[in-house]
């Protein structure tokens, strides 16, 4: 096992700090931007020195200072004098992660004889799609922003590259060995029904992980901070992304529709009373803390829906019931192919008189004669037991999917690339933990 050694603050803390407060100007507007590139004046002599040593890699307060403008400056945040040792603790943790994923895929590279770090070809690319997407901005400008902050487009890039190297190598080296079985695709199907008739709730979230951080402590005094900034106008996704351990950080924090029992129990506490557009308090759980933005909430329901489709032969109201009997041959005819779902209409074109169609999602208390019952008692992906007559035929009908009102509709393959995407996080994460922990990390 490696060592790690964690002060409980920097031995050079007075030298970073007075950095930060020229930092904390920079970015208010106060002083013009050190960067010579941006036509400014450069910013009073920052003298470098080391601020941890990852394995023998060194970070520089350079570095740290570099980062915490970039969280200053993404988020945004107003740097004050009680928030700036969290945004220098968060940038120093970012910048130790990334040196660990990048030795070892350096390491991989180099056992396996293979390029894995994003070539620069490579980053513009991802950059180009991030800038656009989500800053809605031209790189070149984007990049402009940073120089006239005092940020230099290296500190970005290798941000971008550390991070996009290694989700790309989780995805490559672990992703093929995943396996999702049926069962584990109708447990999931069956959670979502099952909660259907729940209240539920779309969220943004953000989790401040107390190991992670130093301690349960810290991580809500950080959480209380991070809710102070928001409410002066800091973007909950911007915060999320710099500052969640969670999974949604990539994703700005989003996680969607929940019902109650898929999040801690204090978190669903706090759910009950929010409103939609409200950010909860700082919410403590065993493993750390959240910060919770209600979006939208709807009242749970429990209507059966289904989703049909039917197969039928046309007949007139007054046929006589050796037409209906024929007609009712047909329809076994048909099932006999044993069709799906997917190759009905297909099946059905193979018996003359026949024809099949979808008959889109229906709540089942809609239906009417003997559809409403064929469609409660017929399993999913068969066609009904006997035929039904009506006033335009004698019909069979395929159930192809049943959910409670309220449910999320969702695909088989949605769910599966859903439980392969959290099977892929929790690889990653165990494996940057054994990183670590087998690290020579000193923070000075």
């Amino acid at each position: 096992m490696g060592t790690t050694r964690l002060l409980s603050g920097f031995r050079n803390t007075g030298k970073i700090l007075a950095t930060v407060s020229v930092l904390a100007m920079t970015i208010a507007g106060a002083n013009p931007s050190f960067a010579q590139q941006a036509g400014g004046s450069p910013e009073p002599s920052i003298t470098e020195s080391v601020a941890a040593i990852v394995n023998d890699d060194i970070i520089s307060s350079y570095d740290l200072v570099q980062r915490m403008r970039l969280i200053i400056w993404t988020v945004p945040i107003t740097p004050t004098e009680e928030n700036i040792p969290q945004i220098q603790q968060e940038a120093l943790r970012m910048l130790i992660e990334e040196r660990l994923k990048i030795q070892e895929l350096r390491r991989a590279e180099k056992e396996n004889k293979i390029s894995i770090v994003m070539s620069d070809e490579e980053l513009d690319e991802v950059i180009k799609s991030v800038v656009e997407g989500e800053y809605r901005m031209p790189v070149e400008q984007f990049y402009a922003g940073l120089a006239q902050q005092g940020i230099g487009t290296a500190t970005y890039r290798s941000q971008v590259r550390a991070e996009e190297s290694w989700r790309q190598y989780m995805s490559g080296r672990y992703g093929g060995r995943m396996r999702v079985g049926e069962d584990q695709i109708k447990a999931a199907r069956k959670r979502i029904e099952d909660a259907a008739a729940k209240p539920q709730y779309q969220i943004g979230e953000i989790f401040i992980d107390a190991n992670r951080v130093g301690g349960m402590q810290v991580a809500y005094q950080g959480a209380q901070q991070l809710v102070e900034q928001m409410k002066q106008g800091a973007p909950f996704p911007a915060v999320a992304r710099q500052f969640s351990a969670s999974a949604t950080a990539a994703n700005g924090g989003d996680a969607g529709w929940i019902s109650p029992g898929e999040m801690p129990a204090e978190v669903d506490t706090a759910l009950e009373q929010l409103r939609p557009g409200q950010l909860s308090p700082p919410i403590a759980t065993d493993q750390g803390v959240y910060i919770i933005y209600l979006k939208d909430k709807r009242t749970g329901g429990s209507t059966p829906m289904v989703t049909l489709k039917q197969a039928a032969v046309s007949l007139e109201a007054e046929a006589d019931p050796t037409a209906v009997a024929a007609a009712s041959g047909s329809l076994e005819k048909l099932r006999a192919l044993s069709p799906t779902c997917k190759d009905l209409e297909a099946k059905a074109a193979q018996v003359p008189g026949i024809i099949a169609g979808d008959m889109g999602e229906i709540e089942l208390s809609g239906l009417t004669g003997g559809f409403a019952e064929a469609a409660a008692n017929t399993p999913e992906n068969q066609l009904s037991a006997t035929p039904i007559r009506t006033n335009a035929g004698v019909h069979l009908v395929m159930v192809c999917g049943k959910r409670a009102s309220g449910a999320a509709q969702i695909t088989d393959e949605q769910l599966e690339r859903r439980l392969k995407g959290q099977q892929l996080d929790m690889i990653s994460r165990r494996v940057l933990r054994d990183l670590r922990t087998q690290a020579t990390i000193e923070v000075r």
